[in-house]
C-alpha cells in the first residue's frame, strides 16, 4: 500500500466516521457502518486507529487542535493590543474560531457543526476525549477572565465558561434547522451569530 493510498484511506475513514457520528452520535455509529459507508475493510480501521475511540479520539484532534491554535491565537493578540481585554473581547476570541470553523467546505459545514456539537453532549468516553483535546484553551482564556473581572474567583469564572461552552454546543448541534441561531450557513450570518452570543453572554460574565 503506498503512503498516497494510505492517507486517502485514513481521510475517508476520518471523514464518513465524522458525518456518521453528527448524524447519529457516536453510540449509534458502528464500525460497521463506518466501513460499509467509507468502503474499506475493517482491518484499515484497526491498522490506522485501533479503536473506535481512538477514531473518536483522531477526529476530534483534527478538528480541535488548529482550533485551540486560532482561539490561543486570538488571545494573545487581545494580549499585545488591550490589557486587559474586555469581557466582550474575550467572548469574541473563544466563539470565533469554533463558528468560523464551519464556512470550511460548502457541502461539509452542518456536518462539522454537529459534529462538533455532538462530541461535547455525548456520554463517557466520548465526553472525557473531547474534553481533553480541547482543554488546552480553558486555562488560559480563565487567566485573561480573572484580569478582566478580578472581583470573580476562579470556581465562578470555570463554571460560567462552561456555560459559555454549553451554550456554543447548542449552537452548533441545531445549525442550519428552521429557528435556529445559526439557521443559515452564510459568512455573514456566522458573525452576525457570534455578536448576538457574545452580547447575551458577557451580561452573564459579569453577573
Amino acid at each position: 500500500m503506498t503512503t498516497a493510498t494510505t492517507t486517502d484511506t485514513k481521510t475517508q475513514i476520518l471523514d464518513v466516521a465524522e458525518r456518521l457520528i453528527a448524524e447519529k452520535g457516536f453510540t449509534g455509529t458502528t464500525l460497521r457502518n463506518i466501513v460499509s459507508e467509507a468502503d474499506v475493510n475493517l482491518a484499515a480501521v484497526h491498522y490506522h486507529f485501533g479503536s473506535k475511540e481512538e477514531l473518536f479520539r483522531a477526529i476530534v484532534r483534527r478538528i480541535a487542535v488548529p482550533l485551540v491554535e486560532r482561539q490561543l491565537d486570538m488571545l494573545e493578540q487581545l494580549r499585545k493590543t488591550t490589557d486587559p481585554p474586555s469581557v466582550e473581547e474575550l467572548l469574541t476570541a473563544f466563539l470565533t474560531p469554533p463558528l468560523e470553523l464551519v464556512m470550511g467546505d460548502e457541502h461539509y459545514r452542518i456536518v462539522r457543526a454537529q459534529f462538533m456539537g455532538r462530541c461535547r453532549a455525548e456520554p463517557e468516553p466520548v465526553q472525557k476525549i473531547a474534553h481533553e483535546e480541547f482543554s488546552p484553551n480553558v486555562e488560559p482564556f480563565l487567566d485573561a477572565l480573572q484580569r478582566s473581572l478580578p472581583d470573580q474567583s476562579r470556581s465562578q469564572l470555570l463554571w460560567k465558561l462552561d456555560l459559555v461552552i454549553a451554550s456554543l454546543i447548542r449552537v452548533q448541534i441545531g445549525a442550519g434547522k428552521p429557528g435556529a441561531l445559526l439557521e443559515s450557513l452564510q459568512p455573514q450570518d456566522v458573525q452576525a451569530t457570534i455578536q448576538k452570543l457574545v452580547a447575551f453572554l458577557a451580561a452573564g460574565m459579569r453577573s
